[in-house]
């Protein structure tokens, strides 16, 4: 491994959430940090729109409507933005929403991966542990039956020189 620390690395924040999705990989409890993640930030896209557009976002409630649809790629149509500023959240949300089912998918894929790998890696080891006993095994008894050999072997041509 690198000691070199990678991008998502650096920031002590980005390595907490990294550590965190780790945990929740590996103890294959995905569904819940996914779905704090996706709540989180449907809450804060759901105020922030109820506060720039007062018009089309009657209730705190219709914001996060909204932006769990809009994030979701779905959008039904019943709550749309009309102002200026309402558009351009709607089109941060969505592009937020593509790039985070995209970074979620290629992350938890990666981790699931990982995990695996990681799995596989002991079970060899624990076979070339395994194997390496069976063969210092095998080589002992060689080398125990050589020693008898040799020892027959001088002992008939010890005979043959009397």
């Amino acid at each position: 491994m690198s000691a070199e620390p990678g991008p998502m690395e650096t920031f002590p924040r980005e390595r907490l959430i990294r550590r965190r999705a780790e945990r929740a990989v590996a103890r294959r409890h995905v569904l819940p940090f996914l779905i704090l993640a996706i709540t989180v930030l449907a809450v804060a896209t759901g105020i922030v729109a109820r506060l720039i557009d007062r018009r089309d976002f009657h209730s705190f409630g219709d914001g996060i409507w909204w932006s769990i649809v809009t994030l979701g790629t779905v959008g039904y149509g019943d709550i749309v933005p009309h102002t200026a500023w309402g558009r351009v959240l709607g089109s941060i949300v969505i592009v937020c929403g593509v790039t985070f089912i995209a970074f979620l998918t290629a992350t938890v894929t990666s981790l699931f991966v990982a995990v695996d790998q990681e799995e596989a890696l002991k079970k060899i080891r624990g076979m070339g542990a395994a194997s390496a006993e069976d063969t210092r095994t095998a080589l002992r008894e060689i080398n125990e039956r050589l020693a008898a050999i040799e020892t027959k072997l001088d002992e008939s041509s010890g005979s043959a020189t009397r």
